[in-house]
């Protein structure tokens, strides 16, 4: 990828073989081998060829970029220490060529990783070092999330002695549960472990611990630590040094900075773009539910807001008038009952238009106009009904901390197929993990998934 972003940089900007300045034998294409050898070595010394960031997190993305932009710094020092002019047309060209061919090739592939990770392959075998009860937790985590690449076979409990044959019962497996009368090298061996995840760290000690690095140093298995702290995205997680001790510092939940001006500003910037851009669409569908269907273009719900304010929630019309009344009838016959994500498959109160401007989320679009009036955000949690906000428990008011927004975490990760605990949870970790990175993330994803072939209901 990189020959090919110098190679091309040339042909794009001067005839092959075209050479730096008069009186020099240096071609353009020899230096374009020089940068991506440069550029080659910038990757493997910042660490993003490093097995463990390939294929899952955002830290390979982050070091290839690190590693570009200190590539590209190299080679303006060299040039300028050796009195060569470069063209800045060429490199203008060569140094973004190379860093979108690079993240969309790593992008292709981990595409191909998680596939072959969801049907088993490229899968290394995990014993959890730890309790039962830790071991289970971490076995749910990463059934859930077979794009790890990790999959717990066993669990060794150092201090307690085996007691015949038992078994820890997980989703979808038995796990063999293995005592103090087996060593670590037979436990590895029995689970055909290729890394130790240490949970319980008490059943070890920091001797222990200690004796346990030293052990498998002569057996070629990786060792985490899991520190149980949950729902904690890594930006907010620094190790520091204590009296030659490592300790974990989380930082404090981003509040704040989910409701700074940063984030109002690509709101508002955001909204007023898109709604010029969608302006034509719009048109068209207001006129289409006029036309089809008696009653008003759009459809206001009161919806609860930022620090539980209530406000008034705008859509295109979407269903025939009454529609709401008809609701709780209609969860009875299918089984249902009025609660949060209650949804009606095939809802017959849904008119034509209403169908088609669902699966396409056309009807979501006024909403940007509630972002411009600052009751809602771009990204977000999605507001709810007073009666839902009712059912919340601490932990979930604190979704209530930012502004709603017109698509969520929750929203790009299951739509309408996740269950009430799931989608409060992945809520409150967008909220005390907020990141710009993470808001252009998710309205990626939703332009995904609302041009995917599931669409919405």
């Amino acid at each position: 990828m990189l020959i090919v972003a110098v190679l091309l940089a040339e042909f794009l900007r001067f005839d092959l073989d075209t050479v730096l300045t008069t009186g020099t034998q240096i071609t353009y294409t020899v230096l374009g081998v020089g940068i991506a050898a440069v550029w080659w070595i910038a990757l493997q010394v910042d660490g993003a060829t490093d097995v463990r960031v390939l294929g899952n997190g955002s830290l390979e993305y982050r070091r290839v970029v690190h590693a570009s932009v200190m590539a590209f710094g190299i080679v303006a020092i060299i040039s300028l220490l050796i009195g060569q002019d470069l063209s800045r047309g060429y490199l203008a060209i060569a140094f973004p060529t190379g860093l979108l061919g690079l993240i969309a090739g790593r992008k292709l592939l981990r595409n191909w990783l998680i596939r072959a990770r969801r049907t088993g392959a490229m899968t290394t075998n995990v014993l959890v070092v730890g309790g039962p009860r830790s071991a289970k937790s971490i076995d749910g985590y990463l059934q859930r999330h077979p794009e790890a690449g990790f999959r717990v076979t066993g669990v060794w409990v150092p201090d307690e002695a085996e007691m015949g044959q038992r078994w820890l019962e997980s989703p979808n497996r038995s796990l063999p549960i293995l005592g103090s009368e087996r060593s670590l090298h037979d436990a590895a061996s029995i689970t055909k472990a290729g890394a130790v995840i240490v949970t319980d760290t008490e059943h070890l000690g920091h001797a222990g611990l200690k004796e346990l690095i030293w052990e498998l140093q002569a057996f070629d298995i990786d060792l985490l630590v899991a520190p149980n702290v949950v729902d904690v995205s890594g930006a907010r997680i620094q190790l520091s040094t204590v009296a030659q001790m490592p300790f974990l510092h989380v930082r404090k939940p981003s509040y704040e900075a989910a409701a700074a001006w940063p984030k109002t500003l690509f709101d508002k910037v955001g909204a007023t773009l898109v709604l010029l851009a969608a302006s034509p669409v719009m048109l068209l569908a207001a006129l289409a539910i006029k036309m089809t269907s008696p009653g008003p273009v759009f459809f206001r719900q009161e919806r609860i807001g930022m620090d539980g304010q209530p406000f008034s929630m705008l859509k295109f019309r979407s269903m025939r008038l009454g529609a709401d009344a008809q609701l709780a009838s209609l969860l009875a016959e299918s089984g249902q009952v009025a609660g949060p994500l209650a949804k009606v498959s095939q809802d017959p109160r849904i008119t034509p238009v209403g169908g088609l401007l669902r699966r396409l989320s056309i009807d979501e679009l006024p909403q940007l106009i509630n972002v411009l009036l600052g009751s809602m955000s771009l990204v977000g949690p999605r507001p709810q009904r007073q009666f839902e906000v009712d059912m919340y428990d601490e932990a979930a008011h604190r979704r209530l901390r930012v502004r709603p927004g017109m698509t969520g975490l929750w929203q790009v990760s299951g739509r309408s197929d996740l269950t009430w605990e799931d989608a409060i949870r992945l809520d409150t970790y967008y909220v005390e993990n907020w990141s710009m990175t993470g808001d252009v993330t998710i309205l990626w994803k939703t332009v995904r998934a609302v041009l995917g072939s599931d669409g919405a209901y």
